[in-house]
């Protein structure tokens, strides 16, 4: 019998532990929300907005709880941003943007600051939906025309500094400069952004990175007057899937080699693009002069061609100097391998391998490779010096200075 009603006890205390502790374990941690219309924003695309997402930003960084800051519906003015992380929690910060922010339509207040909205030093950011428009048509011509006292241009989006950040769905037109910039920062995913400007826009890249660690680029449509995505030094294990390139010029590890310091690229992967009417597709650059950097180890695989001038194509020649030093370049290129490349040159020269007598490239590898000139007459050619490799599957245009793989013939 007291066996019994030791039991019973036993029972009645481990449900009323249950009634207590398991709601308040189970319990999410709240997420607190800031529309920035609190804070005094306006969503008429003309009175200035700055202040107030800049004080939203604030109370969001100070919170130890993840804080979701909205941006509703409507066009919001705002000058220069900068979101400092340096003294935040770290707590994680959702921007979930359903309107237009938009930047001064005189280029000249935000051109002299260099990047438009600047991310620095912060950790566990998401931006998510929106529209970025820089309005930089202006500046583009103010160049085009040869304007000498144009400004450089501001880079519209910057992450610096800065790790575990996410772009989702975000969508950036009429950059001044580089649309989206990913610099001295590390794990960022970029997912389903779409870039836009004028083909004749110059220097707006759509998406930089550059002294960067595990990046990852996704599902993303991008069209601009330069390259798709630029990879410059110091970027490792970047990751570029699933991409719509066009008008631009395509996707480029570079330029490297400017400086003699300069840290190198590695551990990059590109599959599954779509390159459509551009300058060039998958391309390396570095500059003709004495350096100590380098590109190993990467893969452009399952790709698309479409019109593109210079489908694949190697120059370590690169020089926008007058005059060019002239130089041969100390950029070691190797390990590099093209897979199941198909489509149409705009030009003869559909593969063009110009690499460097000081350190020629070496570990080259083809495959499933074939690129027809998009002219009815005539054939796509290839042009290989200073380059060496394997061809170990079909390999359209010829390409001399790839060996056939023994073990196919």
């Amino acid at each position: 019998m007291i066996y019994k009603i030791s039991c019973l006890l036993l029972s009645l205390a481990l449900i009323f532990l249950d009634f207590v502790l398991i709601p308040s374990l189970a319990k999410p941690t709240p997420i607190t929300s800031l529309n920035v219309l609190t804070y005094g924003a306006k969503p008429d695309g003309s009175k200035d907005s700055t202040k107030a997402f800049l004080a939203a930003w604030e109370v969001a960084c100070a919170s130890p709880k993840p804080t979701t800051i909205i941006v509703p519906k409507g066009r919001f003015l705002v000058g220069n941003l900068v979101f400092q992380g340096k003294k935040c929690t770290d707590a994680p910060i959702s921007i979930r943007i359903a309107g237009s922010i938009i930047a001064p339509e005189d280029y000249k207040v935000i051109a002299s600051s260099l990047q438009w909205i600047l991310f620095d030093g912060v950790t566990n950011v998401s931006i998510y939906g929106g529209l970025l428009d820089a309005q930089g048509s202006s500046l583009w011509k103010c160049k085009n025309n040869g304007g000498k006292k144009c400004p450089t241009g501001a880079k519209t989006l910057l992450f610096t500094h800065s790790n575990n950040i996410t772009i989702n769905g975000l969508t950036s037109i009429n950059s001044q400069k580089f649309h989206i910039v990913i610099e001295e920062s590390n794990n960022v995913n970029i997912d389903g952004v779409k870039v836009s400007a004028d083909a004749d826009s110059p220097n707006t890249d759509g998406i930089h990175i550059e002294n960067s660690h595990s990046v990852n680029i996704t599902n993303s449509r991008i069209g601009t007057g330069d390259d798709c995505i630029s990879i410059g030094p110091g970027s490792t294990y970047v990751s570029i899937q699933g991409i719509q390139c066009g008008p631009g010029h395509g996707i480029s590890i570079g330029s490297l080699g400017r400086s003699e310091d300069e840290q190198g690229v590695e551990n990059v992967i590109v599959s599954n693009v779509d390159f459509t009417s551009t300058d060039n597709g998958v391309r390396i650059k570095t500059w003709g002069k004495y350096s100590k950097s380098f590109v190993r180890n990467i893969v452009f695989k399952h790709i698309k061609m479409k019109r593109v001038k210079n489908p694949i194509i190697i120059d370590q020649h690169y020089c926008l100097d007058k005059p060019c030093p002239k130089q041969e370049s100390g950029v070691e290129i190797s390990n590099v391998r093209y897979e199941d490349i198909q489509g149409t040159s705009n030009t003869e020269v559909a593969v063009m391998l110009d690499c460097s007598k000081e350190k020629p490239c070496t570990d080259i590898v083809m495959g499933n490779v074939n690129l027809l000139l998009q002219m009815v007459n005539g054939s796509a050619q290839a042009s290989c010096n200073n380059a060496n490799g394997l061809a170990n599957d079909v390999v359209i245009p010829f390409t001399p200075c790839l060996k056939r793989d023994m073990l196919l013939t």
